[in-house]
């Protein structure tokens, strides 16, 4: 484990220790004190409560499986089914019984219950296994399917059973949980515990982001599997501290799952710019290199001294500003520097000979995606390219900055111009346009002979 990865994982396990220790002392006093083993009778509040859960796992659920078919990983496969049968447990058997009452209260309670076990236990066994699938899409219906068909008999075996269940309401007669109760929330807190141990293991070994979050999360769960173990039978409009317990879990959850997307973004799209990279210093950088190869072979050969010298001295500034620029973009990909100071320096290297003056103006409230700062950058690059060879100007602008909520890039100079019907249709602007639609940008440009040129990328809301 490198030492970047160790000092994250060991502040991650001083918080989760300390969040341990106060959700376990929280518990104590609940045990101890009768006064605090209360619940609140809020069936509206209840119902919110389940909603929330529902949206959450299933939330989950779809981005786990999305990562699935996108890697094929049996961890993500396991974790996508397990918020898939909590999210469709908790619909079937809390919240449409309530809409609709078509079912006994008592078969209704036992299915839910049966029903986050089952859930629990596929998030247990998510970290523990391990390779990936070939054919994803096809594992991914079977799973949903075998899912819904477990959950169907779940339904009907207790449907079948539903005379002989113990009750899940307190009354003069059942005064205390059944044991068949009790020991199933036992199991729940001790699957919640092995999924814990479980992903804090796999951040340990891994340091991937998502599985620190899937931990803090089942120690949640952990607790509130707990809270409801000491909390006496509540009829199903009650809340318990059990219950908002696990409505947080589902809420670290979604954190997590999200940020674990949005790295996996940020991930592909700086792959994609280095690859982009790497085809434009083949197309660029190796052209400089092997022309100047060829002009050294002539010089060789007895070719004019001053003229080939003269030749070469240009190609190794071009080649030399082309390494540079290249440089800097694959910074600002792979976030080793600020965008703005990335773009800065691109900027003064651009302007060094003297051919061009550019002023940047950055406004620090615009906020952009890495998706977004990697192609603005080359947007930047491509409108001061064409500057530099066709507008024959003295001064360009480059702007950064936001009008009521949107965000706008514009790139402005003071050349020559161009008849807005002809379209000034260059590779360049073709280029600013495709990178532009890559970021659900709309571009728009502003020319007349004489007067200069601007060009303005409004930015995704």
């Amino acid at each position: 484990m490198r030492r970047e990865e160790r000092d994250a994982y060991e502040n991650w396990l001083s918080g989760e220790l300390l969040l341990f220790g106060l959700l376990g002392a929280a518990l104590a006093l609940f045990v101890d004190y009768a006064a605090l083993r209360h619940a609140w009778e809020a069936p509206a509040l209840g119902l919110v409560l389940d909603t929330a859960v529902t949206l959450a796992g299933g939330i989950v659920a779809v981005l786990a499986g999305i990562r699935f078919s996108v890697e094929g990983r049996r961890f993500d496969l396991v974790l996508s089914s397990g918020f898939f049968v909590a999210a469709c447990a908790t619909l079937v058997f809390e919240i449409v019984p309530v809409l609709d009452a078509p079912m006994p209260a008592r078969v209704e309670g036992w299915a839910a219950i049966f029903g986050a076990l089952f859930a629990a236990g596929l998030i247990a066994l998510a970290p523990w296994v391990r390779g990936t699938v070939v054919a994803r899409q096809r594992a991914l219906g079977n799973s949903v399917g075998a899912l819904l068909a477990v959950l169907a008999g779940l339904w009907l075996g207790l449907r079948a059973l539903g005379p002989h269940l113990p009750p899940l309401t307190s009354g003069p007669t059942q005064p205390d949980p059944p044991l068949l109760l009790a020991m199933c929330l036992s199991l729940l807190a001790l699957l919640s515990l092995l999924a814990l141990i479980g992903f804090g293991l796999r951040y340990r070994n891994r340091g991937d982001d998502l599985d620190r979050w899937l931990a803090s999360a089942a120690t949640l769960s952990l607790f509130s599997a707990l809270y409801r173990v000491f909390t006496p039978l509540l009829p199903s409009t009650a809340v318990s501290i059990g219950d908002f317990l696990r409505v947080i879990a589902f809420g670290v959850l979604l954190v997590g799952v999200w940020r674990a997307i949005s790295s996996a973004e940020f991930g592909r799209a700086v792959a994609e710019e280095r690859a982009r990279v790497a085809r434009e210093i083949h197309d660029g950088l190796a052209q400089y290199l092997f022309a100047l190869a060829t002009h050294a072979s002539m010089l060789e050969n007895g070719e004019p001294t001053k003229e080939a010298i003269t030749r070469i001295k240009e190609l190794a500034v071009s080649a030399q500003q082309e390494a540079r620029f290249a440089v800097l973009a694959l910074l600002s990909a792979g976030g080793s520097a600020p965008f703005d100071a990335a773009l800065r320096r691109y900027v003064e290297f651009l302007i060094a000979d003297g051919g061009l003056e550019v002023d940047v103006e950055i406004d620090q409230r615009v906020r952009l995606a890495p998706d977004e700062q990697i192609e603005v950058f080359r947007i930047v690059q491509e409108g001061l390219a064409n500057v530099r060879k066709h507008a024959d100007a003295q001064s360009a602008v480059v702007r950064i900055w936001t009008r009521e909520g949107q965000r706008f890039v514009t790139v402005t100079d003071d050349g020559r111009g161009f008849e807005e019907e002809s379209g000034g249709a260059g590779q360049g602007l073709r280029n600013i346009r495709q990178r532009a639609a890559s970021i659900a940008g709309a571009v728009s440009v502003r020319s007349h002979p004489g007067r200069g040129t601007t060009v303005e990328i409004a930015l995704r809301a």
